[in-house]
């Protein structure tokens, strides 16, 4: 597969957070099946959601995800995703800097796609509690993170990995570092149980 079939497959492009340390895939967070609902619930991390403001809100933006979420749907969506993160030299990938997991069917593609590409380590953030039912089937190259949906609650002690957003107290060091990574790896370390993010 050549690099320009898989983006037309994939829904035109990844994408290239600014913070992050290499590459992800976003999502229209209007389309949040649980944060869609908690986009509406004062005190809630998705209530005031970065990824519903600043350029995230641009049409141009805007198009590239709704495009990307309707291409999941195609059947050559795996093997496209899988050749695109090889090809890139980051060692890192982020599921979702925007939006959410859809469905069964989306989460087994992402497993497949982790599989085809065991050189790479993997994060995914979510809010969907239903994923810890097929945690089994997780490749070991992927950290899932469910994410505390209030502002300063704990994180539950039932999964294996986890994230908070807090007032005081975060452990992730973006916010000295001018909002980005650097060379912190901390969400993608399967030795880390709950990363605490500093409310922004």
């Amino acid at each position: 597969m050549q690099t320009k079939d898989a983006l037309k497959i994939i829904g035109g492009s990844l994408s290239k957070p600014s913070k992050m340390p290499g590459w992800s895939i976003g999502l229209p967070a209007k389309e949040c099946k649980t944060g869609g609902k908690l986009q509406k619930v004062p005190g809630s991390v998705c209530f005031d959601c970065y990824a519903l403001k600043g350029c995230y809100v641009f049409k141009v933006v805007q198009n590239a995800q709704y495009r990307r979420l309707a291409a999941i749907k195609s059947p050559d969506w795996v093997q496209a995703m899988a050749h695109l993160i090889n090809s890139k030299k980051p060692d890192v990938f982020r599921w979702h800097d925007s939006g959410d997991v859809q469905d069964l069917d989306h989460l087994q593609k992402i497993y497949k796609v982790c599989q085809l590409t065991p050189g790479k380590r993997h994060w995914m953030p979510t809010r969907e509690a239903w994923i810890k039912d097929h945690l089994t089937d997780k490749p070991n190259n992927l950290v899932i993170r469910f994410s505390a949906p209030m502002v300063n609650q704990r994180a539950p002690d039932s999964w294996s990995h986890s994230s908070e957003v807090v007032d005081f107290g975060a452990t992730c060091p973006a916010a000295k570092h001018n909002n980005e990574c650097r060379d912190c790896r901390q969400c993608w370390d399967a030795t880390i149980k709950t990363v605490s993010y500093g409310k922004h």
